[in-house]
């Protein structure tokens, strides 16, 4: 790091690491290739932590599959691996899977080392220079984390003292300051770096911070503006207990209320974050800032209304900014913007007496808790205004046949436009069957099916044998711009429920069609009067 560039803020991703010690969590060596790949030369991170020395085989080829592409694109010093105070063997361990970058684990508080060790200070600094020593030897960069730093340098600034000197007298220049058990307080953070960058100016400190307390981006900033030169991350803050510092959140914090800035794209932050959330199984929730589903949705009907008058609820987190879309929630606190913004969307115009009984609708089902889509509208526009001519494509019949040592067979029959289609087929499931059969009579009609993505079934409780099947297909189409969107099914049958949401799906994509069309057909008109 360059002395001159003190705005810029050093980014170390641990989701392939820190991030994997999250409960149930664990990376093929191919997925953790992938999210390597993404994080350093797509997202832009400067430096990733891919792997625990000595933990098992995979780990082994995870990294040397890792190393392997990062020397190719001459990435290899931003590739980091953590490793022990054992003298010999973890660094042996890194150089056989050809890593370059050692961290190394030692004590950063004198409970630990007396508790856990059993050393005295001076024992455990001895054996940290014989482990550096030797790591030097072999030409690996090492960087020292000091394992229960917030702890240490609150009880035990004496301790912490004789390590970090030890350390700079080993020529060490990059440190991580873990507040391992995340027990800190903004305040402390800044009392406690600030102590650690006065104390040593010619020493560059990175904090590491956990969110037992949920304050690990507070933190941070804090870390920062009192002096640290990096922050450590991991995708949708994944980790051990509540996990680490979310890498969106940081990023965003940093660029907006600090004078400092990182390398991250932040256009990117979305898409990695997905990705994560598929190889781990660890959903994120709908509320998380930055890269949850429902952060730019605006459900307040006085906030569309404001959106529509000039942006007035609008801030510097823009959903352009990391390409997400701002979308207006259907439902009882939905005014007549929210329902404007949905139906130019779907480039439907309403009169004002018909656009209040839609209105009226929507929160009639709201009340009821039931939400309303943006695809939903045209249904319910055609139950009020009785234009059936609305559901433009059917599923006029289908029968789906599940037996003992068969595959499921099903036919299905389409109508769209005055023209029918029917077409059979097997799968391995009845909605497969039922699925491989539509799309044969949708190309017979001409018409696009979108990839399903998502699929969830909600029964209300109760146990009872009738009771309505709820079901939830979340899909994406290219006619979305590869956005996804969900349709949603009702019925006492679950395999009916699926179809009802099938249907929805269909029609959608015909609307979306006809609106890009007419759409493309006013540009036409007007650059001809032009």
């Amino acid at each position: 790091m360059k002395r001159s560039d003190r705005n810029r803020i050093q980014v170390m991703d641990t989701t392939l690491r820190d991030g994997e010690q999250t409960p149930d969590v664990a990376y093929s060596p191919a997925e953790k290739l992938q999210l390597a790949r993404l994080l350093l030369a797509d997202l832009g991170v400067d430096r990733i932590e891919i792997a625990s020395s000595r933990v098992s085989k995979g780990e082994r080829e995870a990294a040397r599959r890792i190393t392997d592409w990062a020397r190719k694109q001459r990435m290899l010093p931003r590739v980091e691996i953590l490793g022990y105070c054992d003298g010999r063997s973890s660094a042996d361990w890194i150089i056989g899977t050809g890593g370059r970058v050692f961290n190394l684990l030692l004590k950063g508080s004198e409970r630990h080392c007396r508790g856990q060790l059993g050393m005295t200070p001076e024992q455990h600094r001895d054996a940290v220079a014989q482990t550096i020593r030797y790591a030097r030897r072999k030409r690996l960069r090492v960087n020292p984390y000091l394992e229960d730093w917030s702890n240490g340098v609150r009880d035990s600034f004496d301790y912490v003292f004789s390590m970090v000197q030890t350390l700079r007298e080993l020529g060490i220049q990059r440190i991580y300051l873990p507040d391992t058990l995340g027990i800190l307080s903004p305040a402390d953070v800044t009392r406690y770096v600030g102590l650690m960058t006065e104390t040593w100016p010619d020493l560059d400190f990175e904090f590491h911070a956990h969110n037992d307390y949920g304050l690990s981006t507070a933190n941070c900033l804090a870390a920062v503006q009192a002096g640290a030169r990096g922050v450590h991350t991991s995708v949708n803050g994944m980790g051990e207990r509540t996990g680490n510092t979310c890498l969106a959140e940081i990023v965003a914090a940093l660029h907006d209320h600090t004078p400092f800035r990182t390398g991250v794209v932040e256009s990117r932050l979305a898409f990695v974050s997905r990705l994560v959330e598929t190889f781990s199984g660890k959903d994120v929730a709908a509320n998380t800032p930055i890269v949850g589903r429902d952060v730019f949705t605006q459900t307040a009907g006085i906030h569309a209304d404001g959106d529509a008058k000039g942006d007035l609820y609008a801030s510097r987190l823009t959903p352009a900014r990391f390409a997400q879309r701002r979308r207006y929630a259907l439902g009882k606190l939905s005014g007549k913007a929210s329902l404007d913004h949905n139906l130019k969307s779907l480039g439907i115009e309403l009169r004002p007496e018909n656009r209040e009984l839609v209105l009226q609708r929507i929160i009639e089902l709201g009340d009821r808790k039931h939400t309303v889509k943006t695809e939903d509208l045209p249904y319910i526009i055609a139950d009020i205004l009785k234009t059936p001519e609305e559901q433009r494509v059917r599923v006029v019949s289908y029968e789906v046949t599940v037996a003992t040592g068969e595959a499921p067979r099903a036919q299905v029959e389409l109508a769209y436009h005055r023209r029918a289609a029917s077409a059979s087929a097997t799968g391995d499931g009845g909605y497969d069957a039922f699925m491989n059969a539509l799309r044969q009579a949708a190309r017979k009609l001409g018409l696009a099916v979108a990839r399903l993505e998502d699929y969830r079934v909600r029964i209300p409780p109760g146990g009872r044998t009738a009771a309505l099947v709820e079901t939830l297909i979340t899909w994406k189409s290219e006619l979305y711009g590869e956005e996804t969107f969900s349709t949603l099914g009702v019925d006492p049958d679950q395999l009916a429920a699926a179809v009802i949401a099938t249907e929805k799906m269909l029609n959608a994509l015909v609307s979306r069609a006809a609106s890009s069309a007419r759409v493309a057909k006013r540009g036409r008109r007007k650059a001809a009067r032009a």
